[in-house]
């Protein structure tokens, strides 16, 4: 598996990926600033993900909404951002090309002209009312805030969610974000795919007449970090909940480092799907949980390995802490079965075939190129990307789950039904999050 592509760098300093696929009509415009919450500073968060919306809104020489034209020229689009990247794209016919490729140099080069006191104050309410719907008042929905606050040190990248705290997004002034957007959102700090129905001349011609002219802006160099945890905590957090849950989390390799991979299949043979040990265990034959996941949460700096189970009605979170214990002491003494480790590959590579069987939207051969491009210098990561999955052994994962979860301190966050504190691990430190 692999995708061909060629790598041109313009005179400013933007990377450009281009793959050629002739088989539909569709081209796919995939942009990535490497910018996130990782970017921001304690006291002024949220600001990469305002501006996924601010930018959504017009520039200097289209002052209008984003998507009208693209998608009355028959195109998809959106955007994102987390805590290590910010990336728009948009998958057009391949008559809409040079549409996509005006408007996001627009919005590159020309953004703050257009970007008025209004139009901040408005989308900042927008951004205060989606934390609201998907934190503050949605089940569960705080235990994140709550997770990274207590695995993570104050001054760490990754202390805070990037969705950013409501009262440094009140404080934040149109001055503070325009400096924001300088420092960040220019071809130095972008990378730029395409992918389908294309001829990779003229494309790069039709990027260069858009982009080239474009200022690259201030160097941006790696954001420093410590990422090491010292000692098990336990907090609780009560919530508008029915039903008990519990959070398992360690420190973990970043994406790509030694470890990563195998804490992937590990969550894999934790619990994934009916068949892994944990559902069946805890939720099939059990039922002392209603539900069990386990993730590998891998992030440029860090990452952080996840188990998260309900309670079943009539039983304990500490019920649940004790089996999943037991079954990570499990795999780090003897690794997966065979089988196993056959099922656990057989979905890495699946995945990995998903992710490309389309030229753009999430995922898509466009966002893998500027993925590896962006965070290992290497479009052509696919192929060495895979082997991580394909040369891991039930020794190498075992050695995994003894190294980063059995012999490492963990955080336990326990979320429980407002009044019932009790219900929480035992010696566990009330917190409020907000």
């Amino acid at each position: 598996m692999n995708i061909p592509y060629t790598k041109h760098t313009l005179r400013n300093g933007m990377p450009v990926l281009i793959h050629e696929d002739h088989r539909c009509p569709i081209v796919a415009v995939n942009l990535w600033y490497h910018v996130g919450s990782k970017n921001e500073q304690p006291g002024r968060t949220g600001f990469a993900h305002l501006f996924e919306h601010l930018m959504f809104e017009g520039s200097e020489h289209y002052n209008h909404g984003y998507f009208q034209p693209l998608q009355q020229a028959g195109a998809v689009l959106n955007g994102s951002t987390n805590s290590d990247r910010t990336n728009y794209w948009e998958v057009v016919p391949t008559s809409g090309l040079e549409l996509a490729l005006w408007m996001e140099s627009d919005r590159m080069g020309h953004l703050l002209p257009a970007l008025t006191e209004e139009k901040f104050r408005n989308q900042r309410d927008v951004v205060l009312n989606e934390r609201r719907q998907n934190y503050e008042n949605r089940p569960y929905g705080m235990a994140a805030m709550a997770i990274v606050d207590a695995l993570f040190p104050p001054a760490h990248p990754y202390h805070w969610l990037t969705i950013g705290s409501p009262d440094d997004l009140q404080a934040a002034s149109l001055d503070d974000v325009q400096a924001f957007f300088r420092r960040y959102y220019h071809p130095g700090n972008a990378s730029l795919a395409l992918a389908g129905d294309v001829a990779p001349e003229s494309a790069l011609a039709l990027v260069d007449a858009y982009f080239g002219g474009v200022e690259p802006g201030p160097a941006v160099g790696p954001v420093a970090c410590d990422n090491t945890a010292t000692r098990d905590s336990r907090v609780l957090l009560e919530d508008g909940v029915v039903l008990p849950r519990l959070y398992l989390n360690w420190l973990s390799p970043a994406i790509f480092a030694d470890g990563d991979a195998d804490l992937d299949l590990v969550a894999d043979v934790l619990a994934d799907g009916k068949s892994s040990r944990l559902y069946k265990n805890m939720v099939y034959e059990r039922r002392i949980a209603t539900d069990v996941i386990a993730v590998q949460q891998s992030h440029e700096l860090s990452g952080f390995f996840q188990l998260i189970a309900t309670a079943a009605p009539g039983h304990t979170l500490a019920e649940l802490e004790a089996a999943m214990s037991a079954e990570i002491a499990r795999v780090a003494e003897s690794g997966p079965t065979s089988a196993e480790s056959q099922r656990s590959l057989a979905q890495a590579e699946a995945q990995f075939v998903y992710r490309v069987q389309t030229v753009g939207g999430f995922g898509g051969k466009s966002d893998q190129l500027n993925q590896y491009n962006v965070f290992v210098g290497d479009p052509g990561y696919f192929d060495r990307d895979l082997d991580r999955y394909r040369e891991a052994t039930p020794a190498s994962v075992a050695a995994a789950a003894g190294r980063f979860l059995v012999q490492a301190p963990r955080v336990a966050v326990s979320v429980v039904p407002r009044g019932r504190l009790d219900l929480a691990l035992p010696d566990s430190t009330k917190v409020v999050c907000s």
